[in-house]
């Protein structure tokens, strides 16, 4: 006899096998014993939640000979036959690979034959939304009011894509996913049978890993007992199913933590000798830094051992939840970079180093963004913190000098209040003015310089020549001297192109802007700016609108 998989070899064959879903088994398992099994069942749930095994055992339950408190005997006849497939009045159908009109209408005609052995033509229909709209019309009328001998169960992991009209029919089970405790009591077991060895560690780090799976729990365990070792512990598990030391990925969000370049680029070094992927080595650093955080903030650390949770303890005493969510967020930016990369060490180092940058914009916490922003805008600069005012109110402080000059002076007032006064005019005009200067002009060749240092240089080269001036409070429109090709519109209107660009001019001028593209000669830009310039300078409102 073959090999038989873990997973098929340890499949449920009775309801009180079954793992985390005592809400549906011992509902189905009332309907059994009252006698009212409905006509048409959908189980619906993730991968290997136990959909198709819930399925075989009703089957067999409804059809059994000897049944006992809802549950099939596994003795008789027809469970015999069931389980070993020989009984043709269960039928398993898989509709990924039988999702034509034609495969339905076979059902059909087969419905009005009464079954050779057992009490009930069951049809289990597996991944059921890969049906066609032609094959789920043709299904309609059989499944609202088959024969009194027909019943159907439907498996699907993507219920809505099935139509209203089919979801009405059916009885609905929803399957969740399985509790790492209860994968864990389930593993043992197998464990035991199976004469393997383990450690709390193992089962631990292969249910967190399964994701509430049992499936895929057991083929994980599968794959660690193929070298002949009927043993596994945490260092076998990781290493088989590709998780890098959690050593180097420690020492490399520790030295990002501490601006430590040297350290990360000797830590990066050894991943890079190892000849690990760096698309999943970025990711399992984006998975540790999200674990640190959440250790930080629960206190909880599932797949670590004592001497992992020490050192994630003192890096969460260290660092910030701030820095660890601008690390987690850059760390996710240079995972898609590599996706689109030929170069993907250099880019990985070129990461590694941008994150150890303690002046990086993207390194620092939002206190530190907003700090520094202030900073540069009252240095004169930049725009004025003031710039949030409506530019009504911001003219109001050319009116007030005037308004000041024509009234009549007070007898009261002292020459000194009255040079303070003049002098608190003129140093506001000195500051309106340096309002009007300062336009985005300015820092766009940095802006440029910023996206060829994120490795966007078909979008850097494509806006090489233009112009950005404000349009207004809440937009910046960037001017193109000739007209912008076919191919450069299409990377210029790439949704994540445009915002990109904008976070960069955003954060350059300290608020929150759009961003316009504009074609027109340099000239044409420069003169209505200038007349733009002339209309604020003047207390005009005037304001260009495209």
């Amino acid at each position: 006899m073959g090999y038989t998989a873990l997973y098929r070899t340890f499949r449920p064959k009775t309801f009180s096998e079954m793992v985390g879903q005592e809400h549906i088994t011992q509902t189905i398992k009332n309907q059994i014993i009252s006698g009212r099994v409905g006509h048409a069942y959908l189980l619906n749930g993730t991968r290997g939640t136990g959909k198709t095994s819930t399925a075989k055992i009703l089957a067999r339950a409804i059809n059994c000979l000897n049944p006992k408190d809802g549950e099939p005997c596994n003795e008789c006849e027809i469970c015999k036959g069931a389980i070993s497939g020989s009984l043709t009045d269960i039928v398993e159908m898989d509709a990924a690979s039988n999702n034509s009109v034609e495969d339905i209408r076979a059902i059909r005609e087969e419905v009005n034959f009464l079954p050779t052995k057992a009490k009930y033509r069951v049809y289990i229909i597996d991944e059921v939304h890969m049906l066609s709209t032609g094959a789920f019309n043709a299904l309609l009328k059989t499944l609202e009011e088959p024969p009194e001998h027909v019943k159907f169960i439907l498996a699907t992991t993507e219920p809505q894509k099935l139509p209203a009209t089919i979801l009405s029919r059916c009885q609905r089970f929803d399957f969740k996913k399985i509790p790492n405790n209860d994968i864990i009591k389930r593993l043992k077991i197998v464990c035991k049978e199976s004469k393997i060895e383990y450690t709390e560690d193992a089962l631990n780090i292969i249910a967190v890993l399964s994701e509430g799976a049992m499936r895929d729990a057991l083929s994980i365990l599968e794959r660690c007992v193929q070298d002949g070792e009927n043993k596994i512990n945490s260092e076998k598990v990781k290493e088989l199913v590709g998780i890098p030391k959690t050593t180097h990925i420690h020492n490399i969000i520790k030295a990002i933590v501490e601006y430590n370049v040297e350290d990360a680029l000797n830590a990066t070094n050894e991943v890079l000798e190892d000849g690990k992927d760096l698309n999943n080595f970025v990711w399992e650093m984006i998975k540790y830094s999200k674990d640190v955080l959440i250790y930080q903030t629960s206190g909880k650390s599932e797949i670590y051992n004592e001497e992992e949770r020490k050192q994630i303890d003192e890096l969460a005493k260290e660092v910030s939840k701030e820095k660890l969510v601008n690390i987690i967020y850059q760390l996710s930016s240079l995972e898609r970079d590599l996706k689109n990369s030929t170069q993907k060490v250099i880019m990985f180092q070129a990461g590694i180093i941008r994150l150890c940058d303690k002046n990086s914009a993207e390194t620092q916490s939002l206190e530190e963004r907003i700090s520094k922003i202030e900073k540069y805008l009252r240095s004169g600069k930049g725009i004025s913190v003031q710039n949030s005012i409506p530019r009504n109110n911001m003219n109001t402080a050319h009116i007030e000098p005037a308004a000041q000059t024509q009234s009549k002076p007070n007898n009261t007032m002292q020459p000194v209040e009255k040079n303070k006064t003049s002098q608190k005019a003129a140093n506001t005009k000195q500051q309106t003015t340096k309002k009007i200067k300062a336009n985005p002009e300015n820092f766009w060749p940095q802006v440029i310089n910023e996206l060829k240092t994120k490795g966007k240089m078909v979008l850097a080269s494509n806006l090489n020549g233009t112009q950005a001036k404000e349009i207004n409070d809440m937009t910046v429109g960037i001017y193109f001297a000739k007209p912008i090709s076919p191919f450069g519109k299409t990377v210029l209107e790439k949704e994540e192109n445009k915002r990109e660009i904008s976070t960069l001019v955003s954060m350059s001028l300290g608020k929150t802007m759009n961003i316009k593209y504009m074609e027109g000669s340099n000239e044409q830009v420069q003169t209505s700016a200038d007349i733009q310039q002339i209309a604020e300078g003047n207390n005009i409102p005037f304001k260009f609108v495209d």
